[in-house]
């Protein structure tokens, strides 16, 4: 066989969610979280064919973050694919903010951090995946058309996608049977079937009308800043860099789809809005306003105290008590 099977319940329980971060890491090291971590419960089945690596995963629910520093300590080149069989994940990653359920699809990069956490919580919140990890060389396409893919939900239920998956998950199921000699013939094989799959999904993206293009750019482009709105460099040419499009065209494409709003002003109204929830809710309570604001890109509370009372006719402390403990109705003017 050419499968390896690693349990949790291998090790003594207080060496569980070690144990498993300990395997995560061998390729791609990430920080863990969870709330069940004193009592954990994971398995991953693992099949090497090659230099492609194919594994299920089950674990218990936990957040996966790749930190901008764990990816200077170390980046293994790889491209990472994810199948999901059960379970819900959200996956913040390459600008997308994007969430998967029972049979979605996403693509990673190694090279750029990610935070991926479950989310479902049932009874137990138990996810289950497939996952293909192989080295970015190995990919006969240019890294910027893969850019275009990452952390978005990639359809896969017809076509290659839907061959690609059920081949992925067949492989499982034979993981007794299968001998080392089929290896490295299996690992062409799934390489073979992504890449024809990146090639028809990226095909298919450029023969949109301009107008679709431009709508799938500027929602990217939207979940990028919600992603950023902490970041005091997001500004419009840093958002342009960071999608390989001209200054020019994000204007253009963001006004076409806002009805005329600007970048900086969808920003400037997105932070404030951000700021706005957060000081009417209860668990935050006793976090000053200051960090709220500071937060969502506001580091001088002059600042934020006139934005917040342009948006909302009152300031921020004013609104604040009466959420919290007025109970009156407060909007937006």
């Amino acid at each position: 066989m050419i499968g390896t099977v690693f349990r949790t319940t291998d090790v003594p329980a207080g060496d569980r969610f070690d144990y498993w971060q300990e395997l995560v890491g061998r390729t791609r090291s990430s920080a863990l979280v969870s709330d069940h971590a004193a009592d954990f419960w994971a398995e991953q089945r693992l099949m090497q064919l090659g230099p492609v690596v194919v594994s299920q995963m089950s674990f218990m629910p936990t957040r996966y973050r790749r930190t901008p520093k764990l990816v200077r300590q170390a980046d293994p080149e790889l491209y990472h694919l994810t199948l999901l069989l059960d379970g819900g994940l959200a996956l913040d990653h390459a600008g997308q903010t994007s969430t998967f359920t029972s049979r979605d699809l996403h693509l990673a990069d190694s090279s750029q951090p990610y935070d991926v956490r479950s989310a479902d919580d049932r009874q137990g919140g138990v996810v289950t995946g497939m996952a293909v990890d192989f080295p970015k060389a190995l990919l006969p396409l240019p890294p910027h058309r893969v850019r275009e893919l990452l952390g978005r939900n990639l359809p896969g239920r017809e076509g290659v996608g839907a061959l690609l998956a059920e081949f992925v998950v067949g492989l499982n199921r034979q993981i007794g049977t299968l001998q080392p000699s089929d290896a490295p013939r299996l690992g062409t094989v799934v390489l073979d079937l992504m890449s024809a799959w990146f090639v028809q999904l990226l095909e298919a993206e450029a023969s949109l009308s301009p107008e679709s293009r431009g709508r799938a750019t500027a929602e990217r482009v939207q979940a990028f800043i919600r992603q950023n709105l902490h970041d005091l460099e997001l500004t419009p040419p840093v958002i342009a860099a960071a999608h390989n499009i001209s200054l020019s065209y994000l204007h253009r494409i963001f006004q076409q789809q806002t009805h005329g709003e600007t970048v900086a002003a969808w920003i400037r109204r997105r932070r404030v809005e951000n700021a706005h929830r957060d000081l009417a809710n209860p668990s935050l309570r006793s976090t000053p306003i200051h960090a709220i604001a500071a937060r969502w890109g506001y580091p001088r509370q002059s600042d934020f105290t006139r934005a917040f009372r342009a948006a909302y006719g009152m300031p921020p402390r004013e609104y604040r008590q009466q959420a919290l403990y007025g109970g009156g109705g407060v909007g937006r003017k």
